[in-house]
Parts: structure tokens; C-alpha cells; sequence
């Protein structure tokens, strides 16, 4: 298996020019499926985490959290950022251990909410929070980068200069990468973009979108994820299935993969090199 120092040095490498497809996988064979396809990185996601234990997005205890986080660095050789959601912890020096404990797990990178229960954080703590985080990454010895998300968007407080602002506080505190979930607007991403220049910028693409991967290149956006997507894409499949189950048919396994050609994807990586 590559290294995590490897991984972790491919992983900053890539956030340097272009623009590049963050995936985020639900579980060790879908992460497995999006190395298949050949991906360079992959982002974790609370939600579909979450939906695979039958609870809702925000539930996950922070053990349980690192558990998924280690199981997925360690089901592919890509680097993995981690959706960690507000970080863990309810003050700053909280945040710091439970980031300096999602450093151990081999994550190449994790990003720190600045909400909680769709509640967003006093603008100087929320900053205090990346800026111990930051401080607990460089502790580590290991070069993990640092996202720093604004969640305004995404938990209906659409204010594009509130969002621009704490971008912009959350680089000063030493965030390598920004984020603002829920900001789809051509004009609002180039904003975003230019606000924490020349910091890298993620983009959420969570659903259809008329933009195209060419076109949030020209926006200047380093980084694209789509969040719980595809999670829901799998969920949808089920359902039509478990849907047509209920009706007495059986239609709705078409388009399925054949068992044989999910074992032969499974049968080579990094599990069976470990079990050899």
C-alpha cells in the first residue's frame, strides 16, 4: 500500500493547480469502486456514513466517527479527507484533541464545520476553532490540510458577505483550503474564490447542476465534492428495487452488476494484500 506520507503529499499536491473530482465514498466498497475508476483523492461523508447505520446525518459519536475514518483510509491507497463535521468538541481545545486524534487515523485532510445543529458559531470562536485545529495538525509532525468550512447556505442563512467574511477568517487562522456548502451561484463561487485567494476553494456539487466540471475550473474552484450524492444515488437504486419488491416484481434489479464482476473488482487491492 502507498504511504500516508505519500498519500498525504499527493494530496497537497493537488490542491496546487487545476481543478480536481473529490468523491465522497460511504463505506470500504464504495471507496474501493471510486479508486477502480481511477480518482486521485476521496472525502468522506457524515451523511451516507450515517445512513448506512440507519440514523440520520449529525448523529455519529466521535468514536464512531474515527472507527469510520480509519476503515476507510484503510480500504483504498488514495489520500482521504474527512467530513468531520464541527470537529468534535464543544471549545476550541476540544476540537484540537479530537482533530489531533482524526490525524492518527491516516486522513490526508479534514475539514471543521462552523455550525452545530444548524446553528452557526460566534464568528471569533468559530476562528478560535480552525486556529486550534491548526494548531493540533501541526503538533502531529504530519502534513494533513486543514478545510475550513462555512456552513451559512446550507442551513438557510444565505448571506453571501457573512460567508465571505468567515472564509476570510478562516484562512487567517490557518485553514489551508475553504469551504461554503450550499454556494452554487457562477457569481457567489468566483466571489468565494477571490475572497480567500490564493487559498484553494472547494466546491459542493450535491445534485444536478448546470455547470460543468470545465466551467467551475474557469471559476477558479481548485476542488469538487458532491457530499452524500452519491450515497442517495445508491439509496435510490434500492429503493426502486425494494419498491418493486413490495408490488411482486422483480424489474427492479434491472441494470444491476453481476456478482461475478463485484467479486473480481474486490478480490485485488488493499484487503487482499493485507490478508496474503
Amino acid at each position: 500500500m502507498t504511504s500516508i506520507a505519500d498519500r498525504r503529499a499527493a494530496f497537497r499536491a493537488l490542491h496546487e493547480s487545476g481543478c480536481f473530482l473529490l468523491p465522497n465514498p460511504w463505506d470500504r466498497g464504495s471507496a474501493r469502486y471510486l479508486e477502480h475508476l481511477g480518482f486521485a483523492a476521496l472525502a468522506t461523508t457524515s451523511s451516507g456514513a450515517a445512513w448506512s447505520r440507519g440514523r440520520p446525518d449529525g448523529s455519529a459519536t466521535r468514536d464512531e466517527a474515527l472507527d469510520h475514518l480509519a476503515d476507510i483510509v484503510g480500504a483504498t491507497d488514495l489520500p482521504v479527507n474527512a467530513d468531520f463535521e464541527n470537529g468534535y468538541g464543544a471549545t476550541a481545545q476540544e476540537v484540537a484533541e479530537s482533530v489531533a486524534l482524526a490525524v492518527e487515523t491516516g486522513v490526508a485532510g479534514l475539514s471543521v464545520e462552523d455550525a452545530l445543529a444548524g446553528e452557526p458559531y460566534d464568528l471569533g470562536v468559530a476562528a478560535e476553532r480552525i486556529a486550534a485545529a491548526r494548531e493540533a495538525i501541526d503538533a502531529s509532525g504530519h502534513d494533513v490540510l486543514l478545510v475550513g468550512r462555512a456552513e451559512g447556505f446550507i442551513i438557510g442563512r444565505p448571506d453571501l458577505a457573512e460567508v465571505l467574511d468567515r472564509l476570510r477568517a478562516y484562512a487567517a487562522a490557518g485553514a489551508d483550503c475553504l469551504y461554503a456548502p450550499g454556494v452554487s451561484a457562477p457569481d457567489d463561487v468566483a466571489a468565494v474564490v477571490a475572497a480567500v485567494a490564493p487559498k484553494p476553494v472547494n466546491l459542493l456539487v450535491g445534485g444536478p447542476s448546470a455547470l460543468t466540471l470545465a466551467r467551475i475550473a474557469d471559476l477558479g474552484v481548485r476542488r469538487v465534492s458532491v457530499g452524500g450524492a452519491l450515497a442517495r444515488s445508491a439509496w435510490s437504486g434500492f429503493e426502486r428495487a425494494a419498491d418493486a419488491l413490495v408490488d411482486g416484481r422483480f424489474d427492479g434489479f434491472d441494470g444491476s452488476p453481476a456478482g461475478a464482476d463485484l467479486n473480481a473488482l474486490f478480490r485485488d487491492g488493499p484487503e487482499a494484500d493485507q490478508q496474503r
